[in-house]
């Protein structure tokens, strides 16, 4: 049920965010020619260039301060709303014993960070460079508490680097597969062994088995016997 429920969420939430989006080209059809969209296209019909020549995806008709705040709302709004499911599966699917709150908010704010960072770099491989320079000079510790939110973090990526060339089409098809397959890895408990260590819930779970807390409820203290009265 509770796999149903999150499915028929992701749907709808897919089949809302494509039906506005394409009454909105409908309602307002010149807007498509300054749209952080199409990306994938230009990427795929390039003619070949030199391994570090640029890769011309930005919008040829953007001319103007409000076009081009247009184009970034929309490319880095494009991140935020196809990253929001994911937070869902992460939080549907993962495991009560190592649910990370901090991972929730990675997953909603790194693709926002990586969609600007990619506009401010694209085509320039002097800003790449010195980027590469800045993060190297920030040391970031951050120890994932296992290998599969890996996953989730470079999905993350994924999508804010598709939104940062203009290829939303791209962030949402990513987003799509990637929280489908989750949601029926964790439907058909695919590779599951008795014993095993899990990290992904347990979908049906043992009645006789003692329920765990909520993920993020703090377990009290147990409280020491009291001594024998003299």
């Amino acid at each position: 049920m509770d796999a149903l429920k999150l499915l028929t969420k992701l749907i709808t939430y897919y089949v809302v965010i494509v039906g506005l989006a394409l009454l909105a080209l409908r309602v307002f059809p010149s807007i498509h020619d300054y749209m952080p969209v199409g990306g994938v296209k230009a990427i795929l019909t390039q003619s070949e260039k030199g391994v570090l020549a640029g890769n011309q995806t930005q919008p040829v008709e953007v001319k103007n301060i409000g076009e081009s705040l247009i184009w970034l709302a929309v490319a880095i709004g494009g991140a935020l709303l196809t990253s929001i499911p994911v937070s869902w599966v992460y939080m549907g699917v993962r495991s009560g014993d190592e649910y990370d709150q901090s991972l929730i908010s990675t997953i909603l704010i790194l693709p926002l960070v990586v969609t600007s960072i990619v506009v401010v770099v694209q085509n320039s491989l002097s800003l790449a460079f010195a980027l590469g320079g800045i993060a190297g000079a920030v040391r970031f510790k951050n120890s994932l508490k296992s290998s599969g939110d890996a996953l989730f973090i470079l999905l993350s990526v994924g999508i804010g680097l598709a939104s940062g060339i203009g290829a939303v089409e791209l962030a949402m098809v990513m987003s799509v597969a990637f929280n489908l397959c989750f949601v029926l890895l964790w439907w058909s408990e695919y590779g599951e062994r008795e014993g095993m260590k899990r990290y992904l819930s347990d979908f049906r779970p043992d009645p006789n088995a003692p329920a765990s807390p909520p993920a993020g409820t703090a377990v009290p203290p147990a409280t020491p016997p009291s001594p024998p009265a003299v």
